[in-house]
């Protein structure tokens, strides 16, 4: 009996089975995909970038150029060196204008921050309805020419429903924005009422990042609200909180609107804000030089202040682990 002998299996090729091994991609293709997603990248950044570039960056260069010159639009501009910082030095007009904004500023942020602050804390705490977020943000939709119009009815000494209500009560009549001493300090508080409601969902944003195990744990160790703010809220609020700071500084140093449409820099120059003395100097007086100069020394002013805020609360960093 004779047996039949098998041949061996012939060898198919495995490249379509399962479980086969795919050709490694070479540094090529690699190299081809990254170039093309750097293309992809350059296209959504470049219109960006050319705003910023026309609108930011070369407005800035500008500037600066001409805070070393004399120029008035009527004639070339002519360079006189460190003149206009001289001037700026020696000028009484300047530093009062730096005072008044400062003073602005500690209002304006002070309530601002604290109000904002209680606002989000209760968001959080009490209620999280979208509804009240958005009554809250309300004053902010408003523009600052038009916010400044309202305020200025309302607060009017004769005619505005405020001293209306004031005299009401047996009051007399006060005059808010026609008072040396009630000028700033009713700016700093319109401005408080426009922004607090942005300022507060800011912070509001900030507090839902924070887990709620840290509180019912220390609910269950007996800590009350307020120990529950102090040891918790704040701690790990901190880095949200510095950012707010320094962004509410940086537009409180830069108000403008509110003063123009109210006071014009009055009464007796005690609204006379920095911003609005560069825009007299440079389209009242035509001193673009000058005019610049103030301007450049406004962003060195808010270069330090930032500067010091960011390592003061160290805005880079956080609490939570």
């Amino acid at each position: 009996m004779t047996i039949a002998s098998s041949s061996p299996p012939s060898r198919l090729p495995l490249s379509g089975a399962a479980g086969a091994k795919t050709k490694p991609r070479t540094r090529r293709s690699v190299a081809g995909e990254s170039s093309g997603d750097g293309r992809l990248a350059a296209v959504f950044i470049a219109p960006a970038l050319l705003g910023f570039t026309v609108f930011l960056l070369w407005p800035t260069l500008r500037g600066v150029y001409l805070s070393f010159t004399r120029y008035n639009l009527l004639t070339p501009a002519e360079w006189v060196g460190l003149d206009n910082y001289v001037r700026m030095v020696n000028d009484p007009i300047f530093w009062d204008s730096l005072t008044v904004t400062v003073e602005y500023v500690v209002i304006n942020i002070g309530v601002q921050t604290v109000a904002a602050l209680a606002i989000a804390v209760l968001l959080q705490r009490l209620t999280q309805s979208a509804v009240l977020r958005g009554i809250v943000l309300t004053p902010y939709l408003m523009s600052n020419v038009v916010a400044g119009i309202v305020w200025l009815w309302i607060l009017d000494t004769q005619l505005g429903i405020g001293n209306e209500i004031i005299s009401a009560l047996g009051f007399d009549r006060i005059p808010f924005l026609g008072d040396e001493t009630w000028a700033i300090p009713t700016i700093a508080l319109i401005n408080v009422w426009r922004h607090v409601g942005y300022t507060a969902l800011l912070l509001f944003a900030g507090l839902q990042a924070i887990p709620n195990d840290m509180y019912e744990a220390a609910r269950v160790d007996g800590a009350s609200e307020w120990r529950m703010f102090w040891r918790i809220t704040m701690p790990l609020l901190r880095p949200v909180l510095a950012v707010v700071l320094i962004m509410t500084v940086i537009g409180s140093f830069q108000v403008f609107d509110t003063v123009a449409v109210t006071t014009g820099g009055g009464p007796a120059n005690a609204t006379n804000v920095l911003q609005f003395s560069i825009y007299g100097a440079a389209f009242g007086r035509f001193q673009f030089g000058y005019a610049s100069a103030m301007s450049v020394a406004l962003l060195v002013v808010l270069s330090v202040i930032t500067f010091v805020q960011y390592r003061l609360t160290r805005a880079g960093q956080s609490d939570l682990g």
